[in-house]
């Protein structure tokens, strides 16, 4: 069970009036739609949920678990770990430039706001560059949000932007929108639950569809989107 504060405050770190400037990325997403390798609401769907199951569940989530232990025990040295490896694993400089700029903006806010203290924020300022999730892991330990809640938030959170940018990018309304979010939200408790009893030597983001596509992107001529 989640307290009904901590509940408020995940809500507040998932929302997408979060400013940490995730309306600026698709992942990749941009490029799939423009060389039509996804063309309609169900290849959207499909997409989205090869790379939470074989993407996000199997390496991104398990690393953000590993970071919301660390900070809970207030292992610093663990946290700096954890965050130059998932650092190091982004598959292409547009990846690992946005989960930095993110980071980094989610730091800014939560040194901005007022609502910690600096020595509790110390920890995350000593980071050179904090990614997204290792900030939000911060941000939920702080705000006593228990692990599964904090890593379903932050996934929600993730699918949301992605389906919120291919309804920018292409023919998909909010109705077939709401319809992907559905089945989302159903499989992400089991995707929860593994990530959170994954191995270290079980942790993999091989994902080269995705990986191809966020490489297309860099290059690509007209875009709106920055990932």
């Amino acid at each position: 069970m989640i307290e009904t504060h901590a509940l408020a405050r995940l809500l507040r770190l998932a929302s997408p009036a979060l400013p940490v400037g995730a309306f600026g990325y698709s992942q990749g997403l941009e490029a799939a739609i423009a060389r039509g390798w996804l063309k309609d609401e169900a290849d959207i769907a499909g997409w989205l949920e090869d790379v939470l199951e074989f993407s996000l569940a199997r390496f991104e989530a398990p690393v953000f678990c590993r970071l919301h232990r660390a900070w809970e025990r207030g292992d610093s040295t663990a946290v700096a770990q954890w965050n130059e490896l998932f650092l190091a694993a982004r598959e292409t400089a547009e990846l690992r430039a946005e989960t930095v700029q993110m980071g980094a903006s989610l730091r800014t806010l939560l040194t901005s706001t007022g609502e910690f203290a600096p020595q509790l924020l110390q920890p995350l300022a000593s980071l050179a560059a904090p990614a997204f999730p290792t900030a939000f892991a911060f941000a939920a330990v702080q705000w006593n949000v228990p692990l599964q809640a904090a890593l379903t938030g932050y996934l929600f959170a993730w699918a949301e932007n992605q389906v919120s940018a291919a309804v920018k990018t292409m023919r998909l309304g909010h109705i077939g929108a709401q319809r992907i979010l559905g089945r989302v939200a159903a499989a992400l408790p089991g995707l929860v639950e593994s990530a959170c009893t994954l191995a270290d030597d079980e942790m993999s983001n091989f994902a080269p569809g995705l990986a191809i596509a966020s490489c297309l992107h860099e290059t690509q001529t007209s875009r709106v989107f920055r990932s």
